[in-house]
């Protein structure tokens, strides 16, 4: 019923895939991933629903054992979250948008990051994942992760993050209207990969646990 949303949204996550590996090659000096780095593994942003539903079914076909040590990070990580939110929200009572800024710099380990630094879900992992490390168009802005050493003031060919997420929005919609959802507008809102990974894709659907508002902008988590 879906296979069509799917094929359309790894589309995308290759369209990613190969604009970063092609900005490695023509920039191997400023593209400073390599293995090891885990950096992006503890950035924070939120999923559109289409990719949260694809993250939790790639996630049901690891091992039973694997499945368990993410889920138990995934705890924890929803824990911090929490945590954070609330220090957040008594900081800037008043103002949202200053609350959405600050939690897009806060530190929060990936539930797939193991304790060897190894990420357990590398295969299937988010498009955000996918271009850390190279120049994106975000809200317009040109951005790139701190570690890169792309020159201030120069000129590079920027991944068009805005784009990419106008289409996951688009697929997010379809997703529900295919799933007979009334509420479209929830295509709009962002899921943390710990409650991706911790619910059934027709509960994320039906919004069942409520979908957190304050799930991390994927459009600010590049410095």
């Amino acid at each position: 019923m879906f296979n069509d949303l799917i094929t359309r949204y790894e589309q995308l996550a290759l369209a990613a895939e190969q604009a970063f590996e092609q900005m490695r090659g023509e920039y191997p000096e400023e593209v400073k991933c390599e293995r090891g780095c885990i950096d992006c593994c503890h950035a924070l942003f939120g999923l559109f629903l289409i990719e949260a539903a694809y993250l939790r079914e790639k996630f049901e076909q690891l091992g039973p054992d694997r499945k368990r040590e993410v889920l138990a990070r995934a705890g924890e990580a929803e824990e911090q979250l929490r945590r954070i939110q609330e220090r957040l929200k008594a900081a800037y009572p008043d103002d949202p948008d200053m609350q959405a800024y600050a939690m897009a710099r806060e530190r929060v380990r990936c539930p797939f990051l193991n304790d060897r630094g190894e990420c357990a879900g590398y295969p299937f992992r988010p498009i955000t994942c996918r271009v850390y490390g190279i120049p994106v168009t975000v809200q317009g802005a040109g951005r790139a992760c701190w570690k890169a050493a792309f020159a201030p003031g120069r000129p590079y060919p920027a991944f068009n993050l805005d784009r990419v997420y106008r289409e996951l929005h688009e697929l997010s919609r379809a997703l529900l209207e295919k799933a007979g959802q009334q509420d479209l507008d929830r295509a709009s809102l962002l899921l943390p990969v710990s409650t991706a990974l911790k619910t059934p894709p027709q509960s994320l659907l039906r919004g069942e646990p409520p979908i957190n508002e304050n799930a991390p902008d994927p459009r600010g988590t590049e410095e």
